[in-house]
């Protein structure tokens, strides 16, 4: 199996190489030697160690407090991340001599890694469920599982059309925690084994920093160059084909609104400044009248929707399943989004029901709700408790995954016995 799936990877490795070799716009170089498995040398073991796979920049900041709790269980931890993005994310908080790139699943590239990491445990963040990684994992006798387990209709509809080759993958998975008894279930029908799979809730909920203030966010409202006397709406993680029918409908709908737009991906800072001639870019370093903004930064979502009055979550009027909105709702805000939030249905859902946020059908009501809001500002202190309460009533999953990845290693331990 190994090598027919290293022949396929091959295949498809051959038909990506040119975009990869001729540079991805936005994206930095492509690591070529770290995803082949190589890379430095890491600290030699001081007890049990666990590999925790953290994809990309959302992933890598999900699981901070899972490791900083497990380290401090005694729990060696070293993380491996795939994107630049989530790469140097993870090297920022957990420091370089315990971050490695996470590999290409060929069989050498995965080798390489487990021989230079050495882990008790592999861990991975919501799915990645990879067939060589597992299959290597195994002949090691090394345990395989996913924590904050996240498998959506769209996925689940896609990995069925491959259920005949990964379900031996999926069955050898040591524990899954999932988010929902929906992804749960979805696990099981995969092939991972009933009595293997638990309902944990999500640790986005435990990430979420309920506060009234954010450190620098006045500073970075005036080096933008906003009028704090004017409303201000923040599109925040926006995606493809958003950005311009967003500003449309909310221009039409609350005319003069200052309006600061963050796209998700940093490929797309560009692409979207040419869309709107004029607009104030943060990128350099020069304040402006607006009335739009783009954030062309990393780093600084945060403080953004501490300035704002109404937060625009973005990814869901596309089609691209939502971000996460239990960020801006942390800080008090006003939070709509589109219809499409499958990424974050459980957490959508807690949230409205509580009516702790809104979801709408289309960007023209986006711009009306926006409109509605700004023109009662008052309403905004109900909204902003609600959702709150309904953050710190869900929060505590991580140290369920915490005890979920003691067991597994003590498992482990009285295996080797």
């Amino acid at each position: 199996m190994g090598l027919l799936l290293d022949a396929v990877y091959g295949m498809g490795l051959l038909v990506a190489s040119p975009k990869l070799l001729g540079g991805r716009k936005g994206k930095g170089p492509f690591d070529w030697s770290g995803r082949m498995g190589k890379g430095h040398r890491l600290p030699d073991k001081t007890g049990k160690r666990v590999l925790i796979h953290a994809v990309s920049l959302g992933e890598v900041n999900l699981i901070r407090m899972l490791v900083d709790q497990l380290e401090a269980h005694q729990i060696d931890v070293v993380v491996a991340s795939t994107t630049n993005t989530g790469y140097d994310r993870a090297v920022r908080l957990f420091g370089s001599e315990r971050v490695v790139r996470y590999p290409f699943d060929f069989t050498w590239a995965v080798e390489r890694v487990l021989d230079r990491v050495n882990p008790d445990l592999v861990v991975t963040a919501e799915l990645e469920v990879w067939p060589n990684l597992i299959e290597r994992c195994h002949r090691r006798g090394i345990g395989v599982a996913v924590v904050n387990g996240r498998l959506s209709a769209p996925s689940f509809r896609g990995y069925q059309k491959l259920r005949f080759a990964l379900r031996q993958s999926f069955a050898r998975l040591a524990a899954v925690g999932a988010q929902t008894q929906a992804y749960a279930d979805r696990f099981v029908a995969m092939g991972v084994p009933p009595e293997r799979v638990s309902v944990l809730d999500t640790m986005k909920w435990d990430t979420a920093n309920v506060a009234d203030h954010v450190a620098g966010a006045d500073e970075l409202a005036s080096e933008l160059g906003l009028d704090r006397s004017r409303p201000i709406v923040v599109l925040g993680s926006t995606g493809v084909d958003e950005e311009r029918v967003l500003v449309d409908a909310i221009q039409l709908a609350k005319p003069g609104v200052q309006i600061v737009i963050v796209p998700r991906k940093p490929e797309r800072f560009d692409e979207v400044a040419e869309q709107f001639p004029g607009v104030v870019r943060r990128s350099t370093g020069e304040p402006g009248q607006g009335p739009l903004y783009l954030l062309d930064t990393l780093g600084e979502l945060r403080r953004a929707y501490a300035f704002a009055d109404v937060v625009v979550v973005g990814r869901s009027f596309n089609g691209w399943g939502g971000s996460d909105p239990i960020e801006p709702v942390a800080i008090g805000k006003l939070v709509v989004m589109g219809p499409d939030v499958h990424n974050f249905q459980e957490v959508v859902d807690a949230l409205v029901e509580c009516d702790g946020m809104r979801v709408v059908p289309s960007p023209a009501e986006a711009g009306r709700v926006v409109a509605e809001w700004l023109a009662v500002p008052e309403s905004s202190a109900a909204m902003a408790d609600a959702g709150r309460r309904v953050i710190l009533s869900r929060q505590g999953a991580t140290s369920r995954y915490v005890a979920m990845i003691q067991a597994l290693l003590t498992e482990n331990a009285q295996a080797g016995l």
